[in-house]
């Protein structure tokens, strides 16, 4: 590419689906089927459908990277004007669900160029254009700044930075916002918008919540499960005149009413943290061994931050606690140490005789047996936590930790299997699952040691209205059991659906109530 062609704008990207279908191998169900699709230069589709409707491979596909026949099946046909997707790489940029595995190089800036210079984008002008997108995406950082030191959310911008800076033609985004809290998603859409009306370039955005893309998009295209297109059209239409079939479907639909919470008597004392300092020690990290040591904790919160903030916070038997605050504030920092899984950097934590059952009353110093029917926690990215190649077995791991009799460990998987809507996907690998159901079966390895106190990393992310419904149903339960929830989330609704309180995580560094 010359230093000229480098800097004009993309050519939009013409797309073609021709009954297309993917089926992972080692899967009896087909992750997409059916499906035939026409996206035409400059049009922006958003890509609606139920938790597992196959809404991410579609994305994959068209991107290249879902692999050669040891990774799958597929029928039908993919093209980017008119060539076949593994041929034109360059023509198309995707981001992916899952932040973490977008992140390639050490330092933020190295990070975001890494893709143009693969492009042969010329120097001079290759920095200009990391700058820009950073700063279109509102991820206000020094270049050299450690990427492990980024929260979830902030990588999520970072991702979409390294993408926005290619300028490719065609805009592939897998839930771009999820991870955000509100302000940021909007920040990042608007991002997004203005890239697209500059460059003119094809997007097509997967995103559960309606309302956040709305009126970016011209186009609403609804996956059925069942194979093929539910639903196309203009925005407007689609969601007035297929509202029955998206409701069922699982769409999350402007205005829907969220459900009220139950009230719940609350018990007596589990947790307390007094000047709690919490932060990543640059020398220490502490996600445990199954014997009961310490290794490096990976991925979640802003790894390699030393500098602390002061919580204090009181945790009873049926109350549940909401960490809310902006992306990269130390709210996944706060849960972990919470969680026992890293240690205070001051203050005091401590569990009462309930809640600690003997095991001392610190939780930063408990064995990870000790753990498991205390205090349960959910990470930001659910594959951390996987250790099985099926789901079924992902969810006895615990179980069969606590040494319970095998009829016992059945019983709450199969439970658990039909609470989560995963009953279909029991012998499937964990890994193979989408984003929705990874998230489901992360919680589900929590809940199968009935832990007295929940820890959960953005529980809702990746979930479709009645998914979502059923976790919150679930949860529910749980307090009215007397179980304590602590949630990190962004998801507004869902802390008003489990009558949770707020503890508002500030960029100051300390925990505002």
């Amino acid at each position: 590419m010359s230093h000229e062609d480098s800097r004009r704008p993309p050519a939009p990207v013409a797309v073609r689906v021709g009954d297309w279908g993917w089926r992972y191998a080692g899967r009896h169900a087909w992750a997409v089927r059916g499906l035939t699709l026409s996206v035409e230069p400059g049009e922006r589709v958003l890509l609606l459908g139920a938790s597992g409707a196959g809404k991410s491979t579609v994305l994959a596909g068209l991107a290249g990277v879902l692999g050669g026949d040891d990774d799958g099946e597929t029928q039908g046909s993919l093209l980017l004007d008119g060539r076949a997707p593994t041929e034109v790489r360059g023509r198309s940029g995707l981001l992916l669900q899952d932040p973490d595995a977008q992140v390639i190089l050490a330092r933020v800036g190295d990070d975001v160029a890494f893709a143009c210079e693969n492009l042969g984008v010329a120097r001079d002008e290759l920095w200009p254009r990391v700058r820009a997108a950073l700063d279109a995406v509102a991820l206000d950082v020094p270049l050299d700044r450690s990427t492990a030191q980024l929260s979830g959310g902030q990588k999520q911008r970072l991702a979409l930075a390294g993408l926005l800076a290619m300028r490719p033609g065609l805009l592939l985004l897998d839930e771009p916002t999820a991870n955000l809290d509100p302000q940021g998603a909007a920040e990042v859409r608007d991002a997004v918008a203005s890239v697209l009306d500059a460059s003119g370039a094809t997007m097509i955005v997967v995103e559960h919540r309606v309302a956040v893309w709305r009126d970016v998009v011209d186009r609403v295209v609804v996956l059925d499960a069942a194979g093929g297109v539910l639903a196309d059209g203009a925005p407007d239409d689609v969601l007035a005149d297929a509202a029955g079939d998206l409701r069922r479907a699982g769409v999350w639909l402007p205005g829907a009413p969220t459900p009220v919470a139950p009230a719940v008597a609350l018990g007596g004392p589990l947790l307390e943290a007094r000047e709690l300092a919490v932060g990543h020690s640059p020398l220490f990290s502490g996600r445990r061994r199954a014997g009961g040591g310490r290794r490096r904790h990976r991925g979640d919160g802003n790894a390699g931050d030393a500098l602390p903030f002061l919580a204090d916070l009181a945790v009873a038997e049926g109350s549940a606690v909401a960490l809310t605050g902006r992306s990269g504030a130390g709210k996944s920092t706060l849960a972990l140490t919470l969680g026992g899984l890293l240690p205070r950097l001051g203050g005091t934590l401590a569990a009462s005789p309930a809640l600690a059952n003997g095991a001392g009353a610190d939780p930063g110093d408990w064995r990870s047996r000790e753990l498991l029917t205390r205090i349960g926690s959910v990470f930001q990215s659910p594959e951390h936590q996987f250790l099985a190649s099926r789901v079924r077995d992902e969810l006895a791991a615990g179980p069969r930790a606590l040494r319970l009799t095998p009829a016992e460990t059945d019983r709450r998987v199969s439970a658990l299997l039909d609470a989560l809507g995963l009953s279909d996907l029991a012998d499937a690998n964990p890994f193979t699952l989408s984003g929705g159901q990874k998230r489901r079966l992360s919680v589900g390895t929590a809940l199968a040691t009935r832990p007295g106190m929940l820890v959960l990393d953005e529980p809702t992310f990746g979930q479709d209205a009645n998914t979502w419904r059923a976790l919150v149903e679930l949860i529910a339960a749980l307090r009215g059991e007397g179980h304590a929830i602590v949630a990190a989330t962004h998801d507004a609704e869902f802390a008003s659906a489990i009558g949770a309180s707020e503890l508002r995580v500030d960029a100051r560094r300390e925990v505002a109530a």
